[in-house]
């Protein structure tokens, strides 16, 4: 079953459906009704018979989710963030196999029940597969291998980028309420999506940490705002950011994530070692050692394989070792950037901070807490004033 019905999770029931060709897709869950039978027909036109999703299985609103869960042995939860850790626990709590679109949270509290689900699914002998697709991709794996057997000699810092124009974006149709214009959009609302650091530059991070044999920075210090992008479809998030992160070995990663139209864009992460540098996305090595990986692998495709596989053989993957961590290694930069201050890793685990409301206080016909200012723009954190951590 399918817990949100954007582009991502039709891509990966899509992916799922071609992992496994026993697989049937039984039921929908998005906000809206017209976009379920929109994603519905989509996927029919490429799956065919595979897919068994009659009307009285698609479910809108905000709390479709959970006949969904009833109705399904795997769900693909994504959705608007806010609600993977909450929708991932309900499902494992009720026996579900999970595959979970990044981030694995949007705040601290979001981020404990998302460890809390993963320890959960391990003990009930379920897999719960993480949308941080990089760790699947065969060329990035060989690339990092390649780092830790010393290709480019120390690891000395890290470069982390991830800027674009924005994306998803929407105008406002006609007759929403104010609540259906935010979750049509919701990438632009942060009490939705945690905003750029944990939506986009997380990939990055969970990359970077990769590199880090799985280890956590101890602080980190931020830098982010609005410039110009104040349209009020935009909604309240920041359109730049910039976080630079210190391991305890003294290793800094420098990240930057930026949505603004007009401006240079680059997807990377350059890795600086003692005797050379990497591309982990060029999967690509200079320096001493010149090298660079000639394999093709589509890691949307293996991760669904792989968990597909796992349930069939009853040997469960549960990535719940590196997918909270990497997330939370976002989550510290953005709450810096909001603040201001100086996060350490410390000061996120103490933290119990939420994005208001809370996700089970979510329903149909609530006032979202996110409003508009006079000229009809959305007001943003404002660095040294804004208290979350």
């Amino acid at each position: 079953g399918m817990i949100g019905c954007g582009g991502r999770n039709s891509g990966a029931a899509v992916q799922a459906l071609t992992a496994d060709p026993g697989a049937r897709l039984v039921a929908m869950h998005d906000i809206f009704l017209d976009r379920i039978k929109e994603k519905r027909e989509a996927i029919r036109r490429e799956k065919g018979g595979q897919v068994e999703v009659p009307d009285d299985r698609c479910f809108p609103g905000v709390n479709g989710y959970r006949q969904v869960i009833e109705a399904s042995d795997v769900v693909l939860i994504a959705n608007a963030a806010k609600f993977h850790p909450f929708h991932s626990m309900a499902a494992v709590q009720a026996g579900r196999h999970v595959f979970v679109e990044k981030p694995h949270g949007i705040d601290p509290a979001g981020l404990k029940l998302m460890d809390q689900a993963c320890a959960l699914a391990k003990a009930k002998g379920l897999s719960i597969v993480s949308g941080l697709h990089s760790r699947y991709h065969p060329g990035y794996a060989e690339t990092v291998r390649q780092i830790h057997d010393g290709a480019i000699g120390d690891v000395i810092a890290m470069e982390e980028n991830f800027l674009r124009a924005p994306y998803g974006v929407v105008d406002r149709k006609p007759g929403l309420s104010e609540l259906e214009w935010q979750f049509s959009t919701q990438y632009h609302f942060r009490w939705l999506s945690g905003d750029d650091v944990v939506q986009s530059l997380v990939h990055n991070l969970d990359r970077a940490s990769w590199v880090m044999h799985n280890q956590v920075p101890v602080k980190c210090h931020g830098l982010g705002g609005r410039s110009s992008m104040t349209d009020p479809r935009y909604g309240d998030v920041f359109d730049h950011h910039s976080v630079v992160y210190e391991f305890e070995n003294g290793v800094r990663v420098y990240a930057f994530c930026r949505t603004t139209t007009g401006c240079y864009d680059e997807a990377s992460s350059i890795i600086l070692g003692s005797k050379g540098k990497a591309s982990i996305l060029a999967c690509r090595i200079w320096g001493e050692t010149n090298w660079r990986w000639q394999g093709q692998g589509d890691p949307y495709q293996i991760e669904h394989d792989r968990l597909f596989a796992a349930i069939r053989s009853g040997t469960p993957l549960n990535n719940g070792d590196y997918m909270t961590r990497s997330t939370a290694f976002a989550v510290m930069g953005q709450l810096s950037c909001y603040t201001g201050r100086e996060v350490t890793w410390d000061d996120l685990e103490r933290s119990t901070f939420y994005h208001p409301p809370r996700p089970e206080e979510c329903h149909d016909g609530m006032e979202p807490p996110a409003k508009p200012g006079p000229d009809g723009s959305y007001p943003v954190p404002i660095p040294g004033r804004t208290e979350m951590i």
